[in-house]
């Protein structure tokens, strides 16, 4: 007798929930033929993300998923961009061209920190 497949509330087959015990079912599969043991890295912990403790926790997920899939979250950028202009703060030999780029430092962290509270204010860090 075929197992029939779970079905929704509306009594159609649950594409969600076939989709989880078929990958369930091909994880099996590999476990026992020992597919998954030539994987790399297999039954070592996974390498520590050097930023994951400075990540607020409730931006470690979403900000974890834009990484892996190679976003770069605006925030993130501007952080990068803030420690470019700092960079270039220090280097910067003329007096006209060192206030400028403070500027930009200024309205950017500024920038930052119109975010960070918005966030906050919203729980979400």
């Amino acid at each position: 007798m075929t197992q029939q497949p779970p079905k929704d509330r509306r009594g159609k087959p649950d594409p969600v929930r076939t989709l989880d015990e078929e990958i369930a079912r091909r994880l099996q599969e590999a476990a026992e033929s020992g597919e998954l043991k030539s994987a790399k890295g297999y039954g070592e912990p996974f390498p520590e993300d050097p930023g994951w403790e400075s990540t607020p926790e409730a931006l470690r997920m979403p900000m974890k998923i834009l990484k892996d899939s190679g976003f770069l979250p605006p925030e993130i950028a501007w952080f990068h961009e803030r420690a470019r202009l700092r960079a270039e703060i220090e280097a910067c030999g003329d007096e006209a061209g060192r206030s400028a780029l403070q500027a930009k430092l200024l309205d950017l962290e500024q920038k930052i920190a119109l975010r960070l509270e918005s966030l906050r204010s919203r729980s979400r860090l």
